[in-house]
């Protein structure tokens, strides 16, 4: 029998160890500002529709899936209601346009938050939703209310957004400025229309899922959304997912819908019904295979860290990091870590192989992060960083 070739067998077990390896690691955090209050990723919404019920709880929460037009006008609406826009692009053309002014005109109200909204809509209620130069970007613009209640003493900053937008007002007859930025632009108005109202805000980010979860914007949204009454809410899904929802966006969906490939459809089903019953018999019974219990502690771990870090909350994570390390040095090299000291930095040193430098460095790190008031994602990345390579080191 040839042996095998070593070099075919070194490629092979490079390419398989390469497609675990991108099989099995973590998928990156997905900054995509999507909107969606399907996903929980950072720029999503899921927080924010999932918690208006308890803010609301007088008024039913419904997503919708239609366009404005066919929503509004085949819709058996309630006399009064509420209807929600919260995209990167408000979009609606002429046939959206007319039975959404019909809808607030009748006493109504809509919010839209976006950051490009259609002149169409603005000329009709007096608006400009504008945009500074690019030289005037300020990540560190604040944004706060009007109303004296709901102002917050030190302002909302939404770093993620760059401070460009705003609304211009061309026609303040019907429109009052609820919140402005640092510049006094206005950046979420109210303008009466008919016997309803328009509630445009020039800020999406504000109710994506990062600054919702976060203690210092997490009132924001909902001082914002306080303006609606409380009345059944509907919440736009279409300009964001579609006229289906996920079950319905499918492949068979399609296939069904094209008769040559429905015929198909039809034609592979019965030649495998047909299959089933002259050539499915076996020869021999199935050997069950009996597959050995997972530990699913690991991943279970790992989840729970990647919660935590794609919540910003770097400070509960990195003393949780340490308490544990701590823990395993206690248990592994029988040291006191109440005290950490030049006496401990030698017997850890001694005890675990590791170089003094290095030791030294781990322990400084280990100090300071116990005595700092709050951790930060770099600090959090460093001390990581430092236990993992003695962690190695010391295998």
């Amino acid at each position: 029998m040839p042996k095998p070739n070593k070099y075919l067998l070194v490629l092979l077990t490079t390419v398989v160890a390469y497609m675990l390896f991108e099989y099995y690691r973590p998928k990156p955090i997905d900054w995509q500002a999507t909107y969606k209050n399907s996903e929980k990723i950072p720029f999503g919404t899921q927080a924010l529709f999932e918690l208006l019920p308890d803010v609301m709880p007088k008024s039913a929460i419904e997503s919708v899936r239609l366009p404005a037009y066919n929503f509004l006008t085949e819709t058996k609406l309630p006399s009064r209601s509420n209807y929600v826009f919260i995209n990167q692009s408000f979009t609606a053309d002429e046939n959206d346009l007319k039975p959404l002014l019909t809808y607030v005109r009748r006493g109504n109200n809509v919010f839209i938050s976006a950051y490009s909204l259609p002149d169409t809509l603005g000329k009709v209620l007096g608006f400009k939703a504008d945009e500074k130069a690019s030289d005037k970007a300020d990540t560190t613009l604040r944004q706060n209310f009007t109303n004296p209640q709901l102002r917050s003493p030190k302002g909302y900053n939404f770093f993620h957004d760059d401070g460009r937008n705003y609304l211009k007002i061309k026609d303040a007859r019907h429109v009052t400025v609820l919140g402005r930025n640092a510049r006094k632009e206005p950046v979420f108005i109210r303008i009466q229309y008919g016997k309803g109202q328009f509630f445009v805000h020039n800020l999406p980010l504000a109710f994506t899922n990062y600054y919702v979860l976060d203690t210092k914007s997490s009132d924001y949204a909902f001082k914002a959304l306080s303006y609606l009454p409380a009345l059944p809410t509907y919440w736009d899904e279409y300009q964001k997912q579609g006229r289906f929802d996920e079950g319905q966006q499918s492949i068979f969906r399609y296939i069904r819908s094209q008769p040559p490939l429905n015929w198909a459809y039809y034609l592979v089903v019965f030649g495998l019904i047909l299959y089933a019953i002259f050539a499915g018999k076996r020869t021999q019974r199935i050997i069950p295979v009996l597959e050995p219990p997972k530990n699913t502690s690991l991943d279970f771990v790992k989840n729970v860290g990647r919660l935590y870090f794609q919540r910003g909350d770097h400070d509960n994570m990195a003393r949780k990091k340490i308490q544990y390390f701590l823990a395993d040095i206690r248990e592994r090299y029988g040291l006191d870590t109440t005290v950490l000291d030049k006496t401990f930095v030698e017997t850890l040193a001694r005890k675990s192989g590791s170089s003094p430098d290095e030791t030294t460095q781990l322990v400084r790190l280990l100090r300071d992060a116990q005595k700092s008031i709050s951790l930060s994602e770099f600090d959090l990345l460093t001390l990581n960083r430092a236990i993992e390579n003695f962690k190695h080191e010391t295998v």
